[in-house]
């Protein structure tokens, strides 16, 4: 048992440390077009989102049918899709004031996920900043769509090991309301209007 727990943490350790390297690799070969990510009338800092949605570069589409389905037929709203960022700004900002600035991070787990390095880090980024800041403990929701999700078997392990939102499950709708509680919610806003009062909010995040 005590063996098995070690080597879990291991291998959680393993995945959380692949940040650095990965942070090195996007910087060093930022030939990623900064530009990528379309243009929003409104700064991102200046709304907090109950969640937003980190997904592959092709699945905007699928990435914004799930906004929808949330804010629509959940209710839950405002939310953002990281396409939606703000242009201008560089890529791993508008990564930081997604993080910051909403109360889920939802990872869209499509086939697409292993295909992009930059994808990859930021879901690993979101993990991070959960296990670090205190109050973005249990606010990393991997989901896989009902339009081509990543088979389980294939997923990164760390993501293996938290309960993910299945949308052709049965009990979707249900696992949707316990997740995106109005307690919670509240609970995140007052810490990022207490930081943005005292101009935290803006302040990246300590890889």
């Amino acid at each position: 048992m005590k063996d098995n727990y070690t080597r879990t943490n291991q291998e959680d350790l393993k995945e959380i440390t692949k940040l650095c390297d990965l942070s090195l690799d996007i910087e060093t070969n930022c030939h990623i077009n900064i530009q990528e990510t379309q243009s929003g009338d409104e700064d991102v800092g200046d709304i907090f989102y109950r969640f937003v949605i980190l997904h592959a570069e092709d699945d905007v589409e699928e990435a914004v049918r799930v906004q929808d389905i949330l804010q629509n037929d959940f209710c839950i709203k405002p939310g953002i899709v990281f396409a939606e960022m703000a242009s201008g700004k560089h890529l791993l900002e508008n990564l930081n004031d997604a993080l910051r600035s909403s109360a889920w991070t939802i990872i869209l787990l499509t086939e697409n996920f292993l295909n992009e390095l930059w994808y990859e880090f930021q879901s690993y980024t979101a993990l991070f900043s959960a296990l670090t800041i205190p109050n973005k403990q249990n606010t990393v929701i991997p989901m896989r769509p009902r339009n081509n999700p990543l088979p389980w078997e294939r997923t990164p392990f760390i993501l293996q090991s938290i309960r993910a939102l299945h949308e052709d499950s049965p009990g979707f709708a249900e696992q949707v309301k316990k997740i995106f509680q109005e307690g919670k919610y509240k609970q995140q806003k007052a810490v990022w209007e207490y930081r943005k009062k005292n101009g935290e909010v803006s302040k990246q995040l300590d890889w």
